[in-house]
């Protein structure tokens, strides 16, 4: 018995509708990774960033109690007058020492992917302080300090609101989603992941460069990553090759042991059986093979 593995004609990104998902299993669109190339960012890329963080980094450290609130829970938050009714939708706090809420301006909670400014809150419960991170300071700070608010009512604290005026600054009107990306990454890894139990971290920005032209493309790097290995995914198919002289007795055998798993038979012939076998890597059916 051999497998072997082969690779089908994999999908064009070009050919996809704006709405169609860019990648197997994240929510990003066609539409999403055009905003990626020189536009504003979408919710979508910027919960896929921290999805990608949360996997690929925080994964890896066990005993981390850091939260990357989603930009649609930021926002029920800053829009709901009693933020204790969305305890249950939001994740449990009881043993958090950090929480990154990225801050959108949109004011208008009927329009889909509003607003015009992107911002960064980090929460250290830890140290009850609540750090901004605004590449046009002050434009989001009203959404801040009111976002920073409600949570301290959900989680019965009062927490110290420190506007960052030394944070990098962008030089357009579109590269704050880039911004926040960037800095959410640069504040996990070299700040809060490489620091002991008791060392004490400055948390400032001041100093740091941030190219925003480099962090698109490498953000668009990391989504192409995970696309062609989804597609990778769903082109592969398994075939499976049995030499034998009783080609029609052994498929009926096979067909009495696979049928009531809804394994779906084409007519043998008497050198070739062919059958198609669900898989857990890409859609059903995977057609098998038996000469």
């Amino acid at each position: 018995m051999s497998y072997s593995r082969w690779q089908g004609k994999s999908q064009d990104p070009e050919q996809l509708h704006p709405d169609d998902p860019y990648l197997s299993s994240k929510a990003v669109t066609k539409e999403d990774v055009i905003t990626l190339k020189d536009d504003w960012l979408t919710d979508n890329v910027i919960a896929f960033w921290e999805e990608y963080l949360e996997r690929e980094y925080l994964a890896n450290y066990h005993f981390s109690n850091i939260v990357l609130l989603r930009p649609s829970m930021s926002f029920m938050l800053i829009q709901t007058p009693n933020p204790e009714t969305l305890r249950e939708a939001l994740p449990n706090f009881a043993k958090t020492t950090h929480i990154f809420l990225p801050i959108n301006d949109c004011r208008n909670p009927s329009v889909a992917e509003g607003g015009s400014h992107w911002s960064l809150v980090l929460v250290s419960i830890a140290d009850g302080v609540a750090f901004h991170y605004d590449s046009l300071n002050p434009a989001n700070r009203d959404e801040a300090v009111t976002t920073t608010k409600k949570l301290g009512t959900l989680l019965g604290r009062d927490f110290q609101f420190l506007d960052l005026p030394d944070s990098p600054q962008q030089e357009n009107s579109s590269d704050c989603g880039v911004f926040v990306c960037v800095q959410m990454k640069h504040l996990l890894l070299k700040k809060l992941m490489r620091a002991d139990k008791e060392q004490k971290v400055s948390m400032s920005m001041g100093g740091k460069h941030i190219d925003a032209s480099h962090g698109r493309k490498a953000m668009l790097e990391v989504i192409d990553g995970f696309r062609k290995v989804g597609e990778s995914r769903r082109s592969s198919v398994l075939r499976i090759t049995v030499t034998s002289h009783e080609v029609l007795t052994g498929a009926n055998a096979l067909k009495e042991i696979l049928e009531p798993a809804k394994v779906r038979f084409q007519k043998p012939t008497p050198s070739r059986l062919t059958i198609d076998l669900p898989g857990s890597d890409c859609p059903s059916p995977i057609p098998v093979s038996i000469v």
